[in-house]
């Protein structure tokens, strides 16, 4: 798979799938398989299993709503980073509002497949996540909603990668970070270097 997996959460991961290689966009939900094999590869953070027979039913639906729910989240990010050093270390997001579509979006796909858990017992208690929708319909309410949360709790630790023709998104762990991975950190840190001796 070559879309960029950097351990971030599932709503940043999501953004991620659009993506630059050498500067050069590149959507890693071009099409349903892509889709197939994103939602395969992120299974074990995802609240429950999905089959491979849910797997392989993906379609065009599926995908044009994970497109969609892609591009609120990407919108609202882009507002979310573009604020100004002062606005960040305030934690404050004045004069700064996505745009209302980019909202309705993301509240949509919240509202699309309210999930609950379940008590099971098999030995020993455990939940088991529940919803009344379908599987794949259901995790990406489940990922809008984790979006609606990682906005509201950690908006001030959302970041744009510097690195040079990187597009990613990551949450700033640590207050030395500038980059979305380590290597995006040696392109640019080689990029500064030939600036200087040229």
């Amino acid at each position: 798979m070559s879309v960029p997996l950097l351990g971030e959460p599932l709503p940043i991961e999501l953004a991620n799938t659009a993506y630059a290689v050498r500067g050069e966009p590149r959507d890693g939900l071009e099409n349903a398989e892509l889709l197939t094999e994103w939602l395969a590869a992120v299974e074990d953070r995802l609240p429950w299993r999905l089959s491979a027979e849910e797997l392989t039913a993906i379609g065009d639906f599926e995908l044009t709503a994970a497109r969609e729910l892609r591009e609120a989240v990407r919108d609202i990010a882009r507002v979310i980073t573009g604020r100004d050093a002062a606005q960040v270390a305030a934690g404050s997001m004045a004069g700064a509002a996505p745009s209302v579509g980019a909202v309705e979006t993301l509240n949509r796909h919240a509202r699309w497949a309210p999930y609950w858990q379940e008590l099971r017992w098999q030995g020993e208690p455990a939940a088991q996540v529940r919803s009344a929708a379908p599987p794949v319909t259901a995790v990406l309410s489940f990922i809008a909603q984790e979006a609606i949360d990682l906005f509201v709790r950690r908006h001030a630790d959302l970041r744009a990668c510097q690195g040079p023709g990187c597009v990613l998104l990551y949450l700033q762990d640590r207050p030395q970070r500038r980059w979305c991975s380590a290597a995006c950190g040696n392109r640019a840190r080689a990029a500064r270097h030939y600036a200087r001796h040229r």
